[in-house]
């Protein structure tokens, strides 16, 4: 949900910590990514050094806490073998068993019966969500976590043709001639 709807680098969502949500003022940090080198996890600053805070959409909430209280429960459930179990993951890799042979993002598009696409294509997504609603490229940089607006504009954004003929409408409206008036 956080890829689609926020357009979240997938080493940001996996880095993510409970402390960087701010379900109550629908706000989320992103702080710091996780990456892989060498075959092994670590935390680091986001890309381009870029930390930002990025209001939470509102229909992220209610699912946020559903995953919060679940997790709780399987923590109360595991008692002592919580820290055994509670262990970094590869971002490019599914966790547990039963989500070993596809991708959770994956399984749920295909539950859905939608197209099955790359995570990081939610992103690309998002960008053009964002631009398409007329959201102004300086805030859809910042939203993505972009260092240059040309980033943005060039590599994120694909406008769609009914966006294009959307904007020559207020063209036709805009210079439509008017009668004049005596």
């Amino acid at each position: 949900m956080l890829a689609i709807a926020m357009g979240l680098r997938r080493g940001e969502i996996v880095g993510l910590r409970w402390s960087d949500l701010g379900l109550d003022n629908r706000v989320l940090h992103v702080r710091q990514q996780t990456q892989r080198r060498r075959g092994v996890l670590y935390d680091d600053d986001p890309k381009s050094r870029r930390r930002r805070v990025v209001p939470l959409p509102a229909l992220c909430i209610a699912p946020l806490r559903w995953h919060r209280m679940r997790q709780a429960a399987a923590r109360t459930k595991a008692g002592e073998r919580w820290r055994v179990r509670l262990r970094p993951h590869h971002p490019h890799r599914p966790l547990g068993r039963a989500a070993e042979r596809l991708p959770l993002f994956t399984r749920v598009a295909e539950s859905a019966g939608l197209r099955v696409i790359r995570l990081h294509d939610a992103r690309h997504g998002t960008a053009t969500l964002l631009t398409a609603a007329g959201v102004a490229p300086r805030v859809v940089m910042e939203i993505l976590g972009h260092s240059q607006i040309s980033i943005t504009m060039d590599v994120y954004t694909h406008v769609a043709q009914d966006t294009q003929r959307e904007a020559m409408s207020h063209m036709d409206r805009l210079l439509r001639r008017r009668p004049h008036r005596q």
